[in-house]
Parts: structure tokens; C-alpha cells; sequence
């Protein structure tokens, strides 16, 4: 017994302030981790992507325009709702998308907007539209990986039709 105590009793107190001090910077470590690379799901097919949109815009009665911004691994950075229309319609403008974009560092996007008619198919302008803001975030190396139309039942990708 004594001879724990002397261990004890001759243990360097600048070594148990190092000890210390070492468990603070990785509970540090950890929390600066946390804070600038958890990333939220990862959204590998159209059918993931759709599952996630559909939650956020169908509860939505009149027409809105959102952007999910993912990193280079597909996992997303942040989903908003951009712009807010009417029953049938929404005004979109291209600036807004490519600053948002920018904001985020996405490296690609999802674009997406809800039918509260229930019918997800695209008009001519939903697809105009999709070409207009894909060469836009071009510009700036942004990728415009699908652009989801939510709608009653399955929502629709404009990628899987080949329209992007």
C-alpha cells in the first residue's frame, strides 16, 4: 500500500495539468469537427432525393421553388425554400439560385418545386427554366444534378426522363 501512495504522491503535477489539458483539445477537436464537416444525408439516387423533397413541399398549397445544395459527396448542405408563387406558379430568378449556391460551396444542386394541382409534370417553362439556371450555375462550376417536380404520388426527375 505504501508504495502506491509514493506513486502517487511523486506523479508530476505539470503532467497531470498536460493530461489535462490534452483531454480539452480533443473534446475541442471534436466540436470543431462537428461544427464545420457534419454534413446531412446523403442523397445518392433520384429516389432518395425525391423521398427528402417530397416531405418539404407537398404540406405546401401554392407553388414554391426550393434548392437543396450538396457537397461533392452527394451529402446536402442545406435545403431552402427560394421563392414563393401562387396556385400555378412561381417567379424564379436565376441570380438568387447561383448567390445561394455560392453561399452554401455546393458543389452540385437540386432543383425542385412543388404542383399543388397534384399533376408532377414538367411544363415547358419547369424546363426551360431547368436550362436556363443549369448554364447559369455552370458558369460558376456548380452542378445541376436533377430538378424534382412533387406532385400527387411519385415525384418526377427531370434526370431520369433525360430532360436535364
Amino acid at each position: 500500500m505504501n508504495t502506491v501512495l509514493n506513486r502517487v504522491e511523486s506523479v508530476d503535477p505539470a503532467l497531470i495539468q498536460r493530461v489535462s489539458e490534452d483531454a480539452l483539445i480533443d473534446q475541442a477537436l471534436q466540436l470543431l469537427d462537428r461544427r464545420y464537416f457534419q454534413r446531412g444525408e446523403l442523397l445518392i439516387t433520384p429516389a432518395d432525393a425525391s423521398a427528402y423533397l417530397k416531405l418539404r413541399l407537398a404540406p405546401h398549397r401554392h407553388e414554391v421553388f426550393a434548392m437543396l445544395c450538396l457537397d461533392s459527396r452527394n451529402r446536402v448542405l442545406h435545403f431552402e425554400v427560394l421563392f414563393h408563387g401562387s396556385i400555378d406558379g412561381a417567379s424564379v430568378y436565376p441570380r438568387r439560385v447561383v448567390t445561394h449556391a455560392l453561399e452554401h460551396n455546393a458543389a452540385g444542386v437540386i432543383l425542385s418545386h412543388n404542383h399543388p394541382s397534384g399533376c408532377p409534370q414538367p411544363s415547358v417553362a419547369d424546363r426551360t427554366l431547368t436550362t436556363r439556371l443549369t448554364e447559369a450555375l455552370a458558369l460558376v462550376e456548380v452542378r445541376v444534378l436533377d430538378h424534382i417536380i412533387v406532385g400527387a404520388g411519385q415525384p418526377l426527375s427531370l434526370a431520369e426522363y433525360g430532360w436535364l
